[in-house]
């Protein structure tokens, strides 16, 4: 067999799905082996009718609710404290990316001596953890872009860098996720249309990403299918509650399929998101393009399936640059980071730190620090031209 047909795979887990199913949240902890579960969630989201409905549901809960947007290390230490001084078992990730990344983080080092940053995603530094020092996570999503209820890693921002860093661990797995749509319901049009695009994105680069994984390239086209379908849905009536339901099946189709790899546009967000403290997933929809141009010679072939799948009257290269232009238009997505404060004062080094960024090495184009900052200052300049001449 040719070497190149080689892989890893792994999938999902559990997956309670259909609205109503928070009321098995209980039972969910229970299948989990969690007794004494600490609710992990947004500073947003922390006095809602859905928090104070669950932990009224579970015994022995407690509420960490100081979690924002682009978490840091802080965040983490905080609710590591509340967690060991509680004397829990295991954590209800329940909210947005931020929340499920803080709650994963904090069960994972729940039983750990090291410090957070020796478990970056590098090499094999994973080995370094105490495996039996995991504690178990049902994560709850209530929005549907980032996908981190089916991941095994976290994203965490470390301030005295300004760096974001992924921690990896397979048992970072969640043991049950709740997708539930009903808890999707209220989230405003820009949120929606924000992590929506995300999922796009995650569901994009995995399948533009080089390597041999033909289950995440499927699952990837099917990912980006949903959310043509029934994102625009979404934004338009936040009560349709199929568009909803087929907006966080999307979301978690595409941190499945991004095991394969992702690319530029994470690349540059990471760093523009460190600095900048914008949304990460609008962040990503603004880039896209510009990644998309860049990388046009190594995914003209695989845009046109792309192009197929989605139903477009031409299938093609420029047919489906004109489709996400004119997707991100009707959701009001700006077309230049400059809409979002971003300015090129730091753009050499949002291009250094790009190319170190872990998912720079999945982009279809190999990419350095010079392309990367070019590809950044474009953005900020909303001017797809000048990335045509850099590439």
């Amino acid at each position: 067999m040719s070497a190149n047909l080689r892989g890893n795979w792994n999938y999902p887990t559990t997956i309670w799905a259909g609205p109503g199913r928070i009321s098995e949240l209980a039972a969910a902890c229970a299948r989990a082996g969690i007794a004494r579960p600490m609710i992990v969630t947004d500073e947003g989201l922390a006095g809602t009718p859905m928090i104070k409905s669950a932990l009224g549901a579970l015994e022995n809960a407690a509420l960490f609710g100081a979690v924002r947007g682009n978490p840091a290390l802080k965040h983490v230490e905080a609710g590591l404290g509340a967690y060991r001084a509680g004397g829990h078992d295991g954590v209800v990730a329940f909210g947005g990316g931020s929340a499920l990344d803080v709650g994963k983080t904090i069960a994972f080092m729940s039983g750990q001596t090291r410090p957070l940053w020796d478990f970056e995603d590098i090499g094999d530094w994973w080995t370094r953890a105490d495996a039996a020092g995991i504690a178990p996570v049902v994560a709850v999503p209530t929005t549907a872009g980032t996908g981190s209820e089916v991941g095994r890693a976290t994203v965490i921002l470390n301030e005295d860098t300004h760096q974001k860093k992924i921690i990896f661990h397979p048992l970072m797995m969640p043991r049950i996720v709740i997708s539930d749509a009903e808890l999707t319901v209220g989230l405003p049009r820009g949120v929606t249309a924000a992590t929506g695009m995300d999922a796009f994105v995650h569901c994009f680069e995995a399948y533009c990403a080089p390597g041999f994984h033909p289950i995440a390239d499927g699952v990837a086209l099917q990912g980006m299918r949903l959310i043509q379908q029934f994102l625009p849905r979404a934004c338009a009536d936040g009560r349709d509650i199929e568009a909803r339901a087929m907006m966080l099946t999307a979301a978690s189709m595409g941190a499945t399929a991004f095991q394969k790899g992702l690319g530029g546009v994470h690349a540059i967000a990471h760093p523009v998101g460190s600095w900048f403290n914008t949304h990460h997933g609008l962040t990503n929809a603004v880039i896209l393009p510009y990644v998309v141009t860049y990388n046009r010679r190594a995914i003209e072939e695989k845009t046109r399936v792309i192009a197929r799948v989605l139903d477009l009257p031409v299938h093609g290269f420029d047919a489906f640059l004109a489709w996400v232009l004119e997707m991100r238009r009707e959701l009001g997505i700006p077309h230049a980071l400059a809409d979002l404060g971003v300015n090129i004062g730091n753009a050499e080094l949002i291009g250094r730190e790009a190319a170190i960024d872990p998912s720079a090495g999945g982009n279809p184009i190999p990419v350095d620090a010079a392309a990367l900052e070019r590809i950044f200052r474009a953005a900020v300049q909303g001017n797809l031209g000048a990335v045509v001449k850099a590439a």
